[in-house]
C-alpha cells in the first residue's frame, strides 16, 4: 500500500465526522487549541489531558499533533505567563511546532465515543442515552437511475450510509418511469446521441439518509451511477432520527450482585480503586454510566430506575442525595475516560491505513489523584 502524507486538517475532519463539533455543549471549547490547521502531520499522540509531561512525550516521539479529550484551553486566557503551568505548556508547544486538538463533550455524546466505550467495557446491552439532547437530522434522497444500474446504485446507497432503518439495511422504495434528456454538444453521454432527445426506462430509487452521511452517500452515487450528471433530489424530513445524548443507560445480560459488579467495573475499566455510596447488598441489572463529572445527572439515572450509576467527581452531598433516592453510585474517578485513547488510535489508523507515520497512545498517567 502506498504511503500517504496527511495534513492536520485531514485528521480534524476524521475526528469531526466521528464527534461533530455541533454535539459539544455550548460552554465547551473543542477543536483547535494551539498550532496550525495545515501543517503536514508527522506522528500523532493521543492523550486524555495535555500536561507538560505529555508535551515532552510528544517531542520524544516526534509527534507534531496531539489529540486530547480534555481541552488545554478551557477558560479564556487573559495572559500567557510562561512562569505559570498553563503558559509554560503553551510555550513548549509553540517552540516545538506541536498542534493540539480537543474532542471533549462532543466525543462524550458521539456514537462510539467515551460513554459508549465505557458501556461496552462493562457489558451493557440495549443502550440508550441517559439524557437525550437532540435527534439526528434525517433527509430523503431520491436518485433516478437506468434499469441496468439499479442494484449497483442500491448497494452504493447502503455503503454510503443511506437506507438503514433499525436493524435493516438496503431500505429503499423504487418506482418505474421514463426519463428524457437531450445531450448537448459538450456532453459525453453514457447513452443517447448529441442534440437528440433520448427516452430511457429508469427507476426512481428513494432512501432515508442521516444528514451526517450525506457527503459519503453522494460520493457513492457519483461513483456508481453511469450518467455524467446523475439526477437526484434531497428533501428534509420531519421524522426524528436516532437519539443524541449524554451518558448511557443499559442492562446487563444477567443480574449480578453489587459487590461482584463493583469488582468487574474495577477490572474492566482498569481502576484499582473506586468509591461507592448507597446500598451494596442488592443485585444489579440496570446500569447508568457517564464519564467525567456526572453528579448533575443523578436524577436522570434515578428516573431510568438504574440500580447503579457509574461516574466520576461525586461530591459528599450529591452522594447522600443519590443514596436517599435508592441509587447506588460508583465513583470510579474522572480518569476512566482514558478509555478514549486506544479507541481514538484505532479510529485514526482504520480511517487512514496508508498514513506514513505513527499514531501513539500516551503512556503518561495524568490522573492527579494517588490512593495511599
Amino acid at each position: 500500500m502506498k504511503e500517504q502524507a496527511m495534513k492536520h486538517t485531514d485528521f480534524f475532519q476524521i475526528m469531526d465526522k466521528w464527534a461533530p463539533k455541533s454535539f459539544a455543549y455550548h460552554w465547551d471549547n473543542v477543536g483547535l487549541q494551539t498550532g496550525r490547521f495545515h501543517d503536514t502531520t508527522s506522528n500523532i499522540l493521543i492523550t486524555l489531558d495535555v500536561t507538560e509531561e505529555v508535551v515532552d512525550e510528544a517531542v520524544e516521539k516526534g509527534a507534531n499533533l496531539i489529540i486530547a479529550h480534555h481541552p488545554l484551553l478551557f477558560q479564556p486566557l487573559k495572559q500567557i505567563n510562561v512562569d505559570h503551568p498553563k503558559g509554560s505548556i503553551v510555550q513548549k508547544l509553540m517552540k516545538n511546532d506541536i498542534t493540539v486538538f480537543a474532542a471533549h463533550t462532543n466525543l462524550d455524546v458521539a456514537e462510539g465515543g467515551v460513554n459508549d466505550l465505557l458501556s461496552d467495557a462493562i457489558g451493557l446491552q440495549d443502550k440508550e442515552p441517559l439524557e437525550v439532547l437532540d435527534h439526528e437530522t434525517l433527509l430523503k434522497i431520491i436518485v433516478f437511475v437506468p434499469d441496468s444500474h439499479l442494484e449497483e446504485l442500491r448497494d452504493a446507497l447502503n455503503e454510503g450510509g443511506a437506507g438503514q432503518i433499525g436493524d435493516y439495511s438496503h431500505c429503499t422504495f423504487q418506482s418505474s418511469g421514463q426519463g428524457t434528456f437531450r445531450p448537448l454538444e459538450e456532453a459525453n453521454p453514457y447513452i443517447g446521441v448529441q442534440n437528440e432527445l433520448t427516452y430511457v426506462k429508469e427507476q426512481k430509487l428513494e432512501a432515508v439518509v442521516p444528514k451526517k452521511n450525506l457527503g459519503k452517500v453522494m460520493k457513492a452515487i457519483i461513483s456508481a451511477h453511469p450518467y455524467e450528471e446523475p439526477a437526484y433530489d434531497i428533501y428534509p424530513l420531519e421524522n426524528k432520527g436516532a437519539s443524541i445524548g449524554i451518558g448511557r443507560f443499559g442492562v446487563l445480560h444477567h443480574p449480578v450482585s453489587m459487590k461482584a459488579f463493583i469488582e468487574m467495573v474495577k477490572t474492566n475499566l482498569d481502576m484499582p480503586h473506586v468509591r461507592v455510596s448507597g446500598n451494596i447488598e442488592k443485585n444489579v441489572k440496570k446500569v447508568a454510566v457517564l464519564g467525567g463529572s456526572g453528579e448533575k445527572y443523578i436524577s436522570q439515572a434515578q428516573r431510568k430506575k438504574a440500580d447503579v450509576y457509574i461516574t466520576g467527581d461525586m461530591t459528599f452531598h450529591a452522594a447522600q442525595d443519590a443514596a436517599q433516592m435508592g441509587l447506588t453510585v460508583i465513583d470510579a474517578g474522572h480518569y476512566i475516560e482514558k478509555i478514549m485513547k486506544a479507541a481514538t488510535q484505532n479510529r485514526l489508523t482504520q480511517e487512514v491505513p496508508a498514513f506514513q507515520s505513527k499514531v501513539f497512545v500516551s503512556q503518561v498517567n495524568t490522573d492527579p489523584f494517588v490512593f495511599m
